[in-house]
């Protein structure tokens, strides 16, 4: 296969991985108590992002090596990611109506997405 096709479509993987773990897979545990640093909610959360992206890596021809090594990445920054937002959404009280709930919801994304970029850029180098 062409690497460019490899590359988007592993893109593409990512994307639709981020859409179900970020949206359809969260349940009120994983929300309640988000500003906490150590939440385990948040946890269970970064951790369905890891299984599928390991997944996504794996059917994509990554070594066990590199996928346990970028499953520990994404995990920490993933994590992290999701600790700042809901730090900053719940010390301002931040509601859907307010414009600075979209401004952390996009900087949120937007921090999600470059992690997908570093991610099929280490697979591109390895």
């Amino acid at each position: 296969m062409d690497p460019t096709i490899s590359i988007l479509l592993l893109f593409a993987a990512l994307q639709v991985k981020h859409l179900f773990a970020d949206f359809f897979l969260q349940n009120a545990k994983m929300i309640v108590g988000r500003e906490r640093y150590w939440h385990m909610g948040r946890a269970q959360h970064a951790g369905i992002h890891v299984v599928f992206s390991a997944l996504i890596f794996l059917v994509f021809g990554a070594s066990i090596s590199f996928v346990f090594w970028i499953a520990l990445v994404e995990f920490l920054i993933h994590f992290h990611i999701d600790w700042a937002k809901a730090k900053y959404s719940v010390s301002r009280q931040l509601t859907p109506d307010q414009p600075h709930y979209w401004y952390a919801m996009g900087t949120d994304q937007a921090l999600h997405h470059m992690t997908y970029i570093a991610m099929v850029a280490a697979w591109i180098c390895v």
